[in-house]
């Protein structure tokens, strides 16, 4: 009877870090906007974005509840690029029919685009922060206008601040994601500057920063942003030093440990900004005795 897996699964698969333990539930296949020259997560033919449809999200959730596995399941992560622009009832669909399969769930969460939820109300996202939807995590990339023109994001520092502030007025926790050295040489102190003032203006409750990088090339980038070019090693601290020196946090968790990163950080803000600062500050002056993670350990 469980010899089949109950989920359809199209690979490449992607989840945040913190989602590692998460079931993947596909309630899309894809990304809707996918049009970033900087992004090679949903680019091959069998991700074009599509709904999936509502019978078989709502049967694989049903006979999860019913394999030997189901009763472990406590967080959930509904994928693929952004489950959010599913429209809203659909959603609630999916929640409540998690809560009735899988009732041990304890966290649902999702990727998100700001864009998404412009036809949002702050009291549509409140219904699904009261079904379960409790966390959500916002590729903000950048805060500044012309690195996300460059790029194509379909965003600006206002679409994604009001989308910010929609989330965390229903109650749903943010996790933001600001990529470094997304600017290049030549913004780079701007996509600093301007990112750190859409984290100030939003106040999310996590933070998380990865460095830019192109395991496939960077041709598909610099088709649209033909003056980029990549900060070293250095410059990109220097760029982790500005961005962090501007923070204005009350409560923020904030990471800098995934495999892109050449320096590890991590803290709670305030309280280990300075300490942070500090590392950074270390590694700029002598990098050649700072504990950099290997290129080869980067894992891209």
């Amino acid at each position: 009877m469980f010899d089949v897996f109950p989920v359809r699964y199209i690979e490449p698969v992607y989840r945040p870090p913190s989602e590692a333990e998460s079931l993947i539930l596909p309630v899309t296949d894809g990304c809707s906007w996918n049009r970033c020259t900087f992004c090679e997560m949903y680019t091959v033919p069998q991700k074009k974005f599509r709904a999936r449809p509502e019978e078989e999200v709502l049967d694989a959730i049903r006979r999860l509840g019913e394999h030997p596995a189901g009763h472990a399941v406590r967080r959930v992560f509904l994928a693929d690029g952004d489950a959010t622009v599913l429209p809203t009832r659909r959603l609630l669909t999916a929640l409540a029919a998690i809560r009735e399969h899988l009732p041990n769930v304890r966290r649902i969460s999702s990727y998100c685009l700001p864009r998404n939820l412009r036809k949002k109300s702050v009291e549509e996202l409140k219904e699904l922060a009261e079904a379960g939807l409790k966390l959500v995590y916002v590729g903000a990339e950048s805060g500044d206008d012309t690195v996300l023109e460059r790029i194509n994001k379909g965003e600006t520092f206002e679409s994604a601040r009001e989308g910010l502030e929609k989330l965390g007025a229903a109650g749903i926790t943010r996790s933001v994601m600001i990529l470094n050295g997304l600017g290049g040489t030549r913004y780079s102190e701007a996509h600093a500057r301007h990112s750190a003032d859409l984290v100030n203006a939003t106040q999310p409750e996590f933070l998380a920063t990865l460095v830019v990088s192109f395991p496939k090339g960077d041709a598909r980038l610099r088709a649209a942003f033909p003056e980029w070019e990549p900060l070293d090693v250095p410059g990109l601290l220097r760029e982790m030093e500005r961005f962090i020196d501007r923070l204005t946090l009350a409560r923020t968790v904030f990471r800098s440990d995934h495999a892109s990163n050449w320096l590890v950080l991590r803290g709670n803000l305030p309280q280990d900004k300075e300490k942070m600062l500090a590392r950074l500050r270390e590694a700029i002056a002598a990098p050649q005795s700072a504990p950099l993670r290997p290129a080869w350990a980067r894992g891209l």
